[in-house]
């Protein structure tokens, strides 16, 4: 079977191409850096710049599935011009991948994309799941319903469409978790405003299978790409600190002072959300890092 996959050179896509050729798949990938295509008998480039609406229809030829990893990054500042490319980078690509569908002979017949999980509200009561249906009202949830209305369209072509409502990822090449880790390290690791709240969470291996078996096993609809067993920040800063044998003596920082240090991005250190991949269960998903401290100490072995 052949893969169709944007962003395949980012933290995720990378790992999941490596999956993919291990299981004897041959995957396609689009790439806006011309210096970046290659082509080997499974594992081809095609180059595409969804800013200018250009892209090689010959990236369709033989695929079957499309995994949608593109968009910008964020953990960035949130400029009122940064805000524009977190949206357009993830609504422009899906519809120039739509109407390149739409217009052109294929054999697609499912996307899997990547979204995210600040479409659910802040709450130390509620445990969302993939049934729930209430919504946050915050910049970021309104990037999730847009960017998830852009790839239900491909429904209207028949094409099974899954989504992965992917929480933090946990890696050792990248991301979020290691910004936490650094200064745990140099022994001035503190817990953010009171420490109570909960974050979803995910090994990069755990979702890489699950977009995997997705794939495998022909799914549709939402998956909620988090671990079984969300943590509280100030358990995860202590489970770090204690297994680099590191001290925690500093204060709690408060809420303030990371606002005035990343604007509103620092919402992300602040989120208190419980949920749980019912569907991944369910359908007997096998987590191979459940807990976070299996996954820490992998990552920091």
């Amino acid at each position: 079977m052949k893969i169709l996959i944007t962003g395949a050179t980012g933290m995720i896509g990378t790992e999941l191409v490596a999956l993919l050729l291990d299981n004897n798949y041959s995957v396609n990938y689009l790439t806006t850096s011309k210096k970046k295509l290659i082509n080997t008998p499974n594992y081809n480039g095609f180059y595409w710049n969804p800013q200018e609406g250009k892209i090689d229809d010959k990236c369709l030829d033989g695929v079957a599935v499309i995994v949608h990893l593109a968009g910008a990054s964020i953990a960035k500042r949130w400029t009122n011009s940064y805000k524009q490319e977190l949206i357009e980078s993830r609504v422009l690509s899906s519809n120039l991948l739509f109407n390149l569908v739409k217009k052109t002979p294929n054999s697609v017949q499912q996307i899997v994309s990547a979204s995210g999980t600040a479409l659910y509200p802040d709450s130390n009561e509620v445990v969302y799941d993939e049934y729930s249906t209430q919504i946050e009202n915050s910049f970021l949830s309104n990037v999730v319903v847009k960017w998830e209305e852009s790839i239900d369209q491909f429904k209207l072509l028949n094409i099974r469409v899954a989504k992965l409502r992917t929480g933090v990822v946990y890696s050792e090449k990248g991301g979020a978790l290691l910004e936490i880790i650094k200064p745990i390290k140099m022994g001035f690791g503190s817990a953010f405003g009171t420490g109570k709240q909960l974050q979803s969470w995910i090994h990069l291996t755990d979702v890489c299978n699950l977009y995997y078996f997705v794939i495998k096993n022909k799914y549709e609809g939402i998956f909620n790409a988090v671990s079984p067993n969300p943590i509280s920040n100030q358990n995860l800063t202590k489970l770090i600190a204690k297994i680099l044998h590191k001290p925690l003596f500093l204060p709690k920082i408060p809420q303030f002072l990371m606002k005035l240090i990343l604007g509103e991005m620092h919402i992300l250190l602040f989120n208190d959300k419980n949920i749980i991949p019912k569907r991944a269960l369910d359908l007997n998903f096998q987590f191979k890092y459940p807990t976070a401290e299996k996954a820490i100490q992998n990552i920091l072995k």
